[in-house]
């Protein structure tokens, strides 16, 4: 296993961040664009059914073997948004009938519903960092060989693109993810009505989760209720997005960079996410000490060579704290680049970790307004159901 290190008054660690740039082209089928480590398109292919791309969400009825009704039918067609990309993102497609605020969601028998258990309304019941240190490794040439890295996903971004009010707007609700590792919800959104987030359009939505590491070997179904908060009844908050997609990993190749948007009756949002094979959780721990005076500071990480950034953070420090703990997908043998941006001047100060099976590594950086410490805790999933 990796042993913990710390380096103090070196936060640099800087690697070689060469890394594989694939492209490809296939006669017969339509390209999606998308961006590369080098910051130019490459090529990602979905898969073409019935001469139509499949654009990874895919609809189906509530009920199998069963006629579809005029108004499903409808409801179906206006959820796909006729499959074309609207401002050059792609529609995520929607259940018919997977409604939280009629319970629809919860009385269709479609096989996904029964599935992914979602009348559960659990929590996942995995952990983050649970083969960190395992007991029972099989070591070949210094590597174990019974704990290896999977096919994993990461959300990098989640943004409000449409909205039919102006100005800010506080939202709340939630976004989560059931994998096959675990049917159960892990949230990568979750905001009460009482602790809503202020966005306006274009805006990113602070990340959340997700709780442990997002398993990608097979579909994920994604989950969303997310509404806006007035001054008027709960029950007469305007619907943002509310259903169910699913989000299938077909024809995407890694290290690949994808967007998808969500529709809903008073607006719109994109998930930017990415698929990375042979990947391992990393749990990111960031306590600030020894502050000196209140600053701002804003984290930003990047993982296995892209170029979009994850934000983990982004506020006021005025004491010393622990900031959330984060959770991010590496490629094994790829690093993690932590960036963080200190004070009114936002002074840039970076670290980077190579991604292992197990183990931790510790980095301390010293500024003028506190001492930052941060440590990377590497583990691979455990197997699912």
């Amino acid at each position: 296993m990796a042993s913990t290190t710390e380096v103090k008054g070196d936060d640099s660690g800087k690697p070689d961040m060469r890394l594989l740039i694939t492209s490809a082209v296939t006669q017969g089928m339509n390209n999606i664009e998308t961006r590369s480590t080098s910051g130019e398109p490459i090529v990602c292919y979905g898969e073409v059914i019935d001469g139509k791309r499949d654009t990874w969400g895919k609809t189906a009825g509530c009920e199998e073997g069963t006629a579809v009704s005029d108004d499903e039918e409808y409801e179906s067609c206006d959820a796909q948004m006729a499959r074309y990309p609207f401002d050059g993102v792609f529609p995520l497609d929607v259940f018919p009938k997977s409604r939280h605020r009629d319970g629809s969601i919860y009385e269709c028998t479609h096989s996904w519903t029964k599935k992914r258990l979602i009348s559960d309304r659990s929590e996942t019941v995995f952990e983050a960092m649970m083969f960190t240190e395992p007991s029972n490794c099989v070591m070949l040439d210094g590597t174990c060989m019974r704990h290896g890295p999977t096919r994993m996903l990461q959300i990098l971004s989640i943004k409000l693109a449409k909205i039919d009010v102006d100005g800010p707007i506080a939202l709340y609700g939630y976004i989560a993810l059931r994998d096959n590792l675990d049917p159960l919800l892990n949230y990568v959104i979750k905001f009460s009505r009482d602790d809503p987030t202020i966005v306006e359009q274009g805006s990113l939505i602070n990340l959340s989760g997700p709780k442990r590491g997002i398993d990608f070997l097979g579909d994920i179904l994604i989950e969303y209720d997310m509404r806006i908060k007035t001054a008027e009844p709960e029950k007469d908050d305007p619907q943002l997005i509310d259903g169910l997609s699913v989000l299938g990993n077909m024809g995407m190749r890694n290290r690949c960079v994808f967007t998808n948007r969500i529709y809903g009756d008073c607006g719109a949002v994109d998930i930017t996410f990415s698929n990375l094979e042979n990947a391992v959780e990393a749990t990111v721990e960031v306590a600030i000490s020894e502050v000196q005076s209140s600053f701002n500071l804003s984290l930003g990480c990047f993982t296995s060579g892209l170029n979009e950034q994850i934000r983990l953070f982004d506020g006021a420090i005025g004491e010393a704290r622990s900031l959330k703990r984060s959770v991010v997908a590496v490629l094994i043998d790829s690093w993690i680049h932590l960036k963080f941006k200190v004070g009114t001047e936002r002074s840039e100060r970076d670290c980077f970790f190579n991604a292992r099976n197990h183990g931790s590594s510790a980095r301390k950086i010293k500024t003028d307004f506190a001492l930052i410490s941060v440590k990377v805790i590497w583990s691979p999933l455990p197997e699912g159901f």
